[in-house]
């Protein structure tokens, strides 16, 4: 029997292993299987090749829980380990030194999980384990089976295996005290399917009870005729708990739509709705990269989306955070993303300056660029349905990623308030004629509330004007960029103003007031409105336009809400009120009537009822005033 001492370059590396990947000590299991399942494959590869005369069937590992024992066994059927191999690869472990280690992840050592840097996978053990066994047999016909045994410290013992017949590897952990969870069945299921679903062999734990495929109930009658079906046999079979070929392992002509929807509930086995499409990613070079992105229908807010995309390494799970290899805008999707050039240990600064992170990153913007623009090409109809509920993603990425901003302008759609879509340059082809002002700008009429914004939109409709439905959260950005790309074009919600100024012609309406009855007016209107935070303008428009009307400047409410959507508008503005207009028409036939209202309280009465009916067309008359709006109302009409 040998022993000696591990060599590292630290004086104990098992004190460092507990203390700094302890908030990660479950990954251990991930580690120990992702060897078992390397070992595998090599045995695998060197049998089809002729190097191993080792006959295989179908490989499996196994995990095997002792609670009595206090032991957790994971056992594969893979090349196994020489005394040689065994010295080489367990008892030298390249350490980097406690300092430089303590300096380089004092502040990430939980988000970063270390191991794969260090080449420490099998260490991690030690995580949860107060002694761990090695018992191995080479493939190597003539090498013996090696038994290893470490306690923690950095003393170890080598000697022959007794009993080690098979070829392959079982490690024994004995589990501490601390970490008896990993004892319990339901914790190593769990695991087994976070880490290793998909794992490319299979894993056994435990057994399960399935039908007898052979047999086949009788129904029998008895005397009286009446028919009983005897009981269906049951068999025990191994309970394989991974799927060693998910769908994006395979070549996307090999699969059917029912395939992707199967694997889209195997992957979100508690969401109920059918994603809306996916796209099967495939690359060799100068990367490698496989997956499946889909997309789910999108709700409006932009924060619960994310963290549901599940990032392998060779079928290992690695993170469900992807951010840095997914762009932002799309960490909404969902689905599954395998590359070998990511490590398991993927740390943000390092993903920050891989350059194959990056390409990957590029690639993956591409992909979905191209997917979509096909998707609108070859079925516009279909397309046009699916927007609302893919418009968030779509809008997000033309404002973060500008190569997709590119591409995204031939299937980027803006849709009508009447349910008409067109591309940007369809709208601008269809409104110019109309909706060109004096100055030679294309003024784009939207609204955010088809429902609050009724009145203004059908203003607009009746003069022919089409109105965009533009109500996503983040839609004042994209308007301001596109405004930013297209000098002569401007957005303007249709209660910014009323149409007259939102569109300004060369034939502009004569007052029918003078300037004397201009003022006289104003100041009426604001002694009975003060206080209530509105700017009268008074503007001479058509006399069938409404004598009052509540607008929001365009600048100022765009600025607020693009702060409050983060980014873009002033300091301290989204904490600002609400800002309001209240445009007097001076051609309406009411507002001479308040002129020449005999009495003040007859004057005060038109202009809080005029005011009223401008707040109601706004759905800004509510509680207090509504009830007393009402009061009036019937009181005028008796």
């Amino acid at each position: 029997m040998a022993k000696g001492t591990i060599n590292v370059s630290v004086d104990n590396i098992f004190p460092l292993i507990k203390k700094f990947l302890y908030s990660d000590h479950e990954i251990f299991l991930r580690e120990l299987i992702s060897n078992a399942t390397d070992a595998t494959l090599k045995l695998k590869h060197l049998s089809s090749i002729g190097e191993s005369k080792t006959e295989i069937d179908e490989p499996k590992i196994e995990v095997k829980i002792d609670k009595e024992a206090k032991q957790l066994r994971i056992i594969d059927q893979g090349v196994g380990m020489t005394k040689e191999e065994v010295e080489k690869y367990i008892n030298e472990v390249a350490f980097s030194g406690a300092e430089e280690f303590l300096e380089k992840y004092k502040d990430s050592a939980k988000d970063t999980g270390i191991i794969g840097h260090f080449g420490l996978g099998f260490y991690s053990a030690f995580m949860v384990a107060e002694k761990v066994e090695i018992i191995t047999k080479s493939h190597i016909p003539e090498a013996d089976a090696m038994h290893w045994t470490c306690d923690g410290s950095p003393e170890f013992t080598l000697e022959k295996a007794k009993n080690k017949k098979d070829v392959g590897t079982e490690i024994i952990l004995h589990i501490a005290e601390d970490s008896t969870e990993f004892l319990e069945e339901n914790r190593i299921r769990e695991l087994l399917l976070k880490y290793n679903k998909f794992m490319p062999v299979p894993i056994k734990f435990g057994t399960k009870e399935i039908n007898d495929p052979a047999h086949k109930p009788k129904t029998i009658k008895d005397k009286d005729g009446k028919e009983t079906t005897e009981p269906q046999k049951k068999i025990t079979v191994d309970n394989i708990i991974n799927n060693p070929n998910p769908a994006w392992t395979k070549q996307p002509s090999d699969l059917e739509e029912a395939d992707y929807q199967s694997f889209y509930r195997e992957l979100y086995p508690m969401q109920f709705e059918d994603p809306l499409f996916h796209i099967h990613l495939n690359v060799d070079y100068p990367f490698n990269l496989t997956g499946i992105l889909y997309f789910p229908k999108m709700t409006k807010n932009l924060d619960i989306q994310k963290d549901r995309i599940q990032l392998y390494q060779n079928q290992v799970f690695v993170t469900d955070n992807v951010e840095g290899i997914v762009p932002d805008f799309l960490q909404m999707l969902r689905g599954v993303i395998d590359s070998p050039d990511i490590p398991l240990n993927v740390s943000r600064s390092y993903l920050q300056a891989d350059g194959a992170v990056k390409k990957i990153s590029s690639y993956i913007t591409k992909k979905v660029a191209d997917k979509l623009l096909s998707l609108f090409k070859n079925d516009r109809a279909a397309f046009e349905k699916k927007w609302n509920d893919i418009k968030i993603v779509i809008e997000y990425g033309m404002l973060s990623e500008p190569k997709f901003f590119e591409k995204a302008q031939k299937f980027a759609l803006y849709p009508t308030v009447t349910d008409v879509f067109f591309t940007f340059e369809e709208l601008k082809e269809k409104i110019k004629d109309l909706q060109t002002d004096k100055d030679d700008k294309l003024v784009i009429l939207y609204a955010s509330d088809k429902e609050a914004q009724h009145s203004y939109i059908e203003a607009a409709k009746a003069k022919g004007y089409e109105v965009l439905l533009l109500d996503s959260p983040i839609v004042a950005h994209l308007m301001q960029k596109l405004e930013g790309e297209n000098e002569k074009v401007t957005f303007a919600r249709v209660d910014a103003d009323h149409l007259d100024n939102l569109i300004k012609k060369e034939d502009t309406h004569i007052s029918k007031l003078t300037d004397e009855e201009k003022e006289s007016l104003k100041g009426e209107i604001e002694e009975v409105i003060k206080d209530k935070g509105y700017t009268i303008q008074i503007e001479a428009m058509d006399s069938e336009a409404s004598p009052f009307i509540i607008t929001e400047p365009e600048f100022m409410r765009r600025m607020k809400e693009m702060q409050q959507t983060g980014g873009g508008g002033m300091f301290g503005m989204s904490n600002m009120p609400d800002m309001f207009n209240l445009v007097v028409n001076t051609n309406h036939p009411l507002i001479s009537e308040i002129l020449a209202a005999k009495t003040a309280k007859k004057k005060e009465r038109l202009i809080n009822q005029s005011l009223d009916l401008a707040k109601l067309s706004k759905g800004l008359l509510k509680g207090e005033e509504l009830t007393n709006f009402i009061k009036r109302s019937y009181a005028m009409v008796k």
